[in-house]
């Protein structure tokens, strides 16, 4: 009789780290082995095991100035971070109120929850 194996089951995505798109499938054949198929560089490769193990997303959005003429400014991270903490984030950065004026590239944020990750402004606004 034969050995069942210890693979779980396969899961299909699309990768994102090229122009490519390339449909990758990837399943854990150990506990520490992850097998990636169907890409076609390097990135996607890395793409698939990180997205399986710990899927990380960049997050944009706006946050309030209380300014009348610019009431909103875009911000982003700088980083990708772990999605499980994306709504978490996205609340405190429509709580935080950003003072005017903030230059393109200011820290808003840093290091959101010890992930290292930072949010900056990715617009400059004076005041007005």
């Amino acid at each position: 009789m034969k050995s069942q194996s210890n693979s779980t089951a396969a899961r299909e995505m699309i990768c994102i780290a090229c122009p490519l798109g390339c449909h990758l499938t990837v399943r854990q054949e150990k506990e520490e082995e992850i097998s990636v198929t169907g890409n076609k560089c390097a990135r996607g490769k890395e793409y698939g095991r990180e997205e399986y193990l710990a899927p990380k997303r960049m997050v944009t959005c706006t946050c309030p100035t209380g300014s009348e003429r610019f009431p909103r400014v875009p911000v982003r991270t700088v980083e990708a971070i772990p999605r499980e903490l994306i709504d978490e984030l996205l609340q405190e950065l429509y709580r935080t109120r950003v003072p005017l004026p903030v230059t393109r590239g200011d820290i808003l944020v840093r290091d959101f929850r010890g992930t290292g990750v930072d949010v900056i402004a990715t617009m400059s606004l004076e005041e007005g």
